[in-house]
């Protein structure tokens, strides 16, 4: 499954089977956070058989993805941007996952934290008892400012960030194509805002095909 298959196959999958996650993927996963790690200054860490941090809303969940680090103004967008990068390996893997924000994660135990960092959100992940089922979504238009012709790899980004998860489907990000060619990406206040902001650059660096240099 390529990344882009990913994108569009990935949905939010609350409902888990009791099964635990086989050995090649727990270590291809492990490794691909190690990496997340190294790269970003994250204290990202997977926590397997525990089944107490999530609630009702979820089913069957033993298993997930902590998002923690260093005390800082851009941790949320951080932990938004190397956490979807995970959960797109995750699909690739034939994982499910589920965006929490209201998880217990935080108050179990059964992850640490150094001095100076902190919890910002967690990640179910497994078997789905399903695949998920596909959500409405904006348009281009919708979240876009451009003046002129649109380049081609600027629609495949913002297409792309599109395809992204966000706290309760809201969307509220937006991309600026400037003159110059970067492109100014912001978002609305709201519940768990920074880290939609960070998985959705995720998405839009993954459908366009550039790096984190296009970003003003």
């Amino acid at each position: 499954m390529t990344l882009a298959e990913a994108m569009i196959q990935r949905h939010s999958v609350r409902k888990y089977q009791d099964r635990p996650i086989s050995n090649i993927a727990r270590f291809l996963l492990e490794e691909c956070i190690s990496k997340c790690n190294a790269e970003s200054g994250l204290h990202i860490q997977l926590v397997t058989g525990e089944p107490k941090a999530f609630g009702r809303m979820f089913s069957g969940v033993s298993n997930y993805i902590v998002m923690a680090g260093k005390k800082s103004s851009n941790l949320d967008e951080l932990c938004g941007y190397y956490g979807e990068k995970i959960v797109l390996f995750a699909q690739q893997l034939g994982l499910n996952t589920c965006w929490a924000g209201l998880s217990s994660a935080n108050k179990v135990g059964a992850f640490s934290l150094k001095e100076g960092e902190a919890y910002c959100i967690s990640i179910a992940v497994g078997y789905g008892e399903t695949q998920g089922s596909e959500r409405s979504t904006k348009v281009f238009d919708d979240v876009v400012k451009v003046r002129g012709a649109v380049p081609q790899w600027f629609r495949s980004g913002v297409e792309a960030a599109l395809l992204a998860p966000t706290a309760l489907n809201q969307q509220e990000f937006r991309f600026e194509l400037l003159e110059d060619g970067k492109v100014k990406a912001t978002v609305r206040r709201g519940i768990l805002s920074k880290v939609d902001l960070g998985i959705a650059k995720y998405h839009f660096e993954a459908g366009s095909g550039k790096d984190s240099s296009v970003w003003a």
